[in-house]
């Protein structure tokens, strides 16, 4: 029965990880999750001293091991790019953390034209571009623990990193951001289904608030009135989005494919009408 302690159930010492956008905010938090229990994470961002100096850090924390791959994940060919230099390195991928994005806040009568673009291009089509191109790497990976007559033992593993504001109505005007992440979800279903056969598992996270730049504004001036909007009465933290990609990407999450898990602490369930005790 060793096969339910804890330490076999959420195992993903060895494995091998690509996290773009991984050099700070909620791709820094995950990463620092998969290098604590002894991955080999690849971090990804378009920033090169930020992604250098996010892997010299959590290199000090072992023990598993960060490596630095900069890239600008918009761009086609440093997509293209990005992957080739990974299968240098590695002969499989065995998680895949799409997190890279952007967001864009205007009024809708002035809302721009490039801006929503930008945002569906990073959010949801080079989501699509970074999945197709590490799909050689992922088939490999899920095949090295090889198969039971016709299921896999341990399948590869993608996590899209989307927002509650792809599933509730946002209270701001972030058009495109809110469109891209509900297409983002919609895109992990169908690459679930997809790949499933293949021995590749496709999820969601939808993170509601967590300390990043992409919320350090909003934080910074409504944090209080948000954090009265969560049932749980706070707003994430490290170990909240790391242990939920721990959990997609080891054996307690083998069987989860096609979902959508909520990480918002039950802002999107908040009842107004009733007072917190």
């Amino acid at each position: 029965m060793s096969s339910f302690d804890a330490q076999a159930l959420f195992n993903v010492k060895g494995k091998v990880v690509l996290i773009t956008g991984g050099s700070r905010g909620v791709g820094k938090m995950i990463a620092t999750g998969f290098v604590r229990n002894g991955a080999k994470v690849y971090i990804s961002s378009r920033t090169v001293k930020a992604c250098e100096e996010t892997a010299d850090e959590l290199n000090k924390l072992g023990p598993g091991t960060c490596h630095s791959i900069p890239a600008d994940v918009q761009k086609v060919a440093e997509v293209e790019r990005l992957v080739a230099e990974l299968e240098k390195r590695e002969e499989a991928l065995h998680v895949l953390v799409n997190n890279a994005g952007a967001t864009w806040g205007a009024d809708i009568d002035e809302y721009p034209d490039d801006g929503f673009a930008k945002v569906m291009s990073l959010n949801v089509h080079r989501v699509f571009t970074v999945t197709q191109k590490c799909l050689p790497l992922l088939r490999r990976g899920a095949a090295q623990a090889g198969r039971t007559n016709l299921s896999w033992i341990s399948p590869a593993r993608i996590i899209n990193i989307g927002s509650v504001e792809g599933i509730g109505i946002p209270n701001h005007e972030t058009y495109a951001y809110s469109a891209s992440k509900a297409a983002l979800h919609h895109l992990s279903r169908t690459l679930a289904g997809r790949l499933g056969p293949e021995g590749i598992t496709s999820n969601t996270i939808a993170c509601g608030p967590f300390e990043s730049k992409m919320m350090a504004h909003t934080l910074s001036v409504f944090k209080d009135a948000i954090v009265d909007q969560i049932p749980l009465s706070r707003i994430g933290e490290p170990e909240d989005v790391a242990g939920a990609a721990l959990f997609l990407s080891s054996r307690a999450g083998a069987y989860v494919t096609g979902a959508t898990l909520t990480l918002d602490g039950g802002g999107l369930v908040h009842m107004p009408s009733v007072a917190k005790l």
